[in-house]
């Protein structure tokens, strides 16, 4: 049986998508004990867990073959709460720990990351038999943007049209994800995952262009006002991310995700594919 937390978010939904294809028992940890309807029907077993106390969380974790550890996404405390949650895992005698890190954790530039990057020291000295994975910004992230994108031909990009990023799709990461939680010979391994190619928002853009059919643009979003304080740790976080990617974007090499995955990594092209074509609004804006 293998534990995934914040199995509620994008990424542990992924994740336990792709262990259940396997046929592997899964115990999704997720922040409430509200319904999680896509969860249940993929057959995991759902409990609710808090993280940031690992005297409840530590229980949940008795007979687990391994820990898929996620942090929730721009939330507070991952170091220390991390750190714990290792600890917890150890005491519990869970035989493996994947921890779900982020390329570049040492870019202390941004808060998010140093926060890893502190909670690896942490694995690196809990005892474990660990693994690490760190993903670049997935693929996925552009989702959201489709409908809009379809509809007014602008793509937006918050880190500005210069810098290149390596977009990974979410899949290619729950697998690579699957591969450390299951494989023998890969401790005290970490992992890159990171998409095939480097693209600029324009090139992203006609990439969006090309699947659409349509003619699209790419827009610099500029940041308006200052950085949000760190008393608002998740704006705070956000802004010094795409500050930093509008400086030094976030690109890096697919080798480590392509070993792993024994076949080349998703495109961006491939991403798109699998998404169903929006449907223009007739009473939306004229192309």
């Amino acid at each position: 049986m293998i534990v995934v937390t914040a199995a509620g978010g994008r990424t542990g939904t992924a994740v336990v998508r792709a262990l259940r294809a396997r046929g592997d028992d899964v115990r999704a940890l997720v922040s409430s004990p509200r319904r999680r309807p896509e969860l249940a029907a993929l057959g995991a077993e759902v409990l609710p867990a808090d993280l940031g106390d690992p005297a409840t969380a530590e229980p949940l974790l008795a007979a687990a073959d391994a820990l898929y550890l996620i942090w929730p996404n721009f939330a507070p405390g991952e170091a220390e709460g991390a750190a714990a949650l290792f600890a917890a895992a150890r005491r519990a005698g869970v035989p493996r720990v994947v921890y779900h890190s982020v390329l570049r954790p040492q870019a202390r530039a941004m808060p998010h990351h140093a926060a890893k990057d502190s909670a690896e020291e942490a694995l690196d000295a809990s005892g474990l038999a660990w693994r690490v994975l760190q993903p670049c910004a997935y693929a996925d992230n552009l989702d959201g943007q489709v409908a809009g994108v379809a509809a007014t031909g602008v793509f937006r990009a918050p880190w500005g049209l210069a810098q290149p990023q390596s977009l990974v799709d979410l899949r290619d990461v729950a697998e690579a994800a699957v591969v450390l939680l299951t494989r023998n010979g890969l401790d005290g391994g970490t992992f890159e995952a990171v998409g095939p190619r480097p693209l600029t928002a324009p090139e992203i853009a006609a990439e969006l262009s090309a699947w659409l059919g349509r003619e699209v643009s790419a827009v610099d979003v500029v940041p308006d006002g200052p950085v949000p304080p760190a008393t608002d740790y998740s704006a705070h976080c956000r802004r010094r991310m795409f500050d930093h990617y509008r400086a030094h974007g976030f690109a890096g090499s697919p080798r480590v995700l392509e070993a792993l995955l024994g076949r080349p990594a998703r495109t961006l092209r491939d991403h798109l594919a699998a998404l169903p074509v929006p449907v223009p609004d007739p009473a939306g804006p004229l192309p």
